[in-house]
């Protein structure tokens, strides 16, 4: 049960309660009811869990070594008074995101669609600071190219008067001439740091797209354009007022990791050579 079924020399791709009959009938000749895998099951101790993906590209090491990194740029802000924002971005459609629903028992789990097409979508990014709990957006008209983040780190940079140090991943829109010519204002104060490739869950933006999917699309079909962005409007314009939430939702395995890294008060603190990455990884 710890592996898939197809180690127990059944072809297919997930256990459930007809797979685990299967296997008892061909191992043991004895034929279960529902019920009695499901028992069995339990008293073993396995429990129902919708799965994450282990990201198998993910280096370990430079994993390791961000999460140094990244308590040097806490560090860093600290003593300079900077803000640190991750940034990220996504697509919003207009169809319903099917999520678990409560119904009565007997009853279909149903969410009605008039199935807009896929061009029905409204493309953002966004940036959480994870110690004011603060939240920019913005919308992109069409993709996300070099342009469109030079124009996102501009606003971010209006926004916010302290120096900045943003955070994302290697996305093609986060590298390119546009960038280059905007990080090349004189005393821009504004720092780019790249996460290790394949780190999504380090990435406390991610929480942000879940947060909003969970109150504006899921279950929900919004059928238009137009509706996605009156919805993810009024959505993003209540953060404001749910600034202690945002933090409590977007703090990832990061910051944990950076917690216990300074934990034992006893270890000498290592030096942090976080470099500045800012042009070196357009």
């Amino acid at each position: 049960m710890q592996a898939p079924p197809s180690q127990a020399d059944l072809d297919l791709a997930n256990w459930n309660w007809k797979v685990v009959r299967e296997f008892v009938r061909g191992r043991y000749q004895k034929t279960l009811s529902r019920s009695g895998c499901l028992k069995y099951l339990h008293r073993l101790g396995f429990v129902l869990k919708r799965p994450k993906k282990r990201l198998l590209k993910a280096d370990a090491a430079q994993r390791t070594a961000f999460v140094a990194q990244y308590v040097g740029l806490r560090d860093e802000a600290a003593r300079t008074g900077a803000k640190i924002f991750f940034v990220d971005e996504a697509h919003v459609r207009a169809d319903a995101d099917l999520r678990g629903r409560w119904v009565l028992k007997g009853e279909p789990a149903l969410v009605d669609s008039t199935s807009p097409r896929r061009g029905e979508k409204v493309t953002y990014y966004s940036a959480v600071c994870l110690e004011t709990g603060e939240v920019e957006e913005m919308e992109v008209e069409a993709t996300c190219t070099a342009e469109t983040s030079a124009a996102f780190l501009r606003q971010l940079r209006e926004n916010h008067p302290t120096p900045l140090i943003v955070i994302w991943d290697n996305g093609p829109a986060h590298r390119g001439e546009a960038l280059r010519t905007y990080l090349a204002t004189p005393d821009l104060r504004l720092r780019l740091v790249a996460l290790p490739g394949y780190s999504p869950d380090y990435n406390p933006d991610e929480a942000i797209w879940d947060w909003l999917r969970e109150e504006v699309t899921a279950n929900t079909c919004l059928g238009t354009k137009a509706k996605v962005q009156e919805k993810v409007a009024a959505f993003f314009q209540g953060l404001g007022q749910r600034t202690d939430e945002a933090k409590q939702r977007c703090r990832t395995l990061l910051q944990a990791h950076a917690d216990a890294l300074l934990a034992p008060a006893s270890s000498p603190q290592q030096p942090n050579d976080h470099g500045d990455l800012t042009v070196a990884s357009l």
